[in-house]
């Protein structure tokens, strides 16, 4: 089942499935977040935006726009 990165828990890794907003694809791309990449959700600022994320490696804050914009998918265990 698909779900937005934004609305992922503290703590839960997700591979990323695909990107809803194309204009803010590159962007994305260009931090390493790419279809089939696995991403861990680190911390929520208090309300909520922005969000600190790992992938590829390197810690990573996102606007909670633009994690609205990835799709994920819950990792098989």
């Amino acid at each position: 089942m698909l779900q937005r990165l934004s609305e992922i828990p503290v703590g839960q890794t997700v591979r990323i499935k695909s990107f809803e907003n194309n204009d803010i694809f590159l962007k994305l791309m260009e931090m390493g977040c790419v279809p089939g990449e696995t991403v861990r959700v680190d911390q929520k600022a208090p309300l909520g935006d922005p969000i600190a994320i790992s992938v590829s490696g390197y810690s990573l804050s996102l606007r909670l726009n633009e994690a609205q914009n990835i799709f994920v998918e819950e990792i098989e265990l």
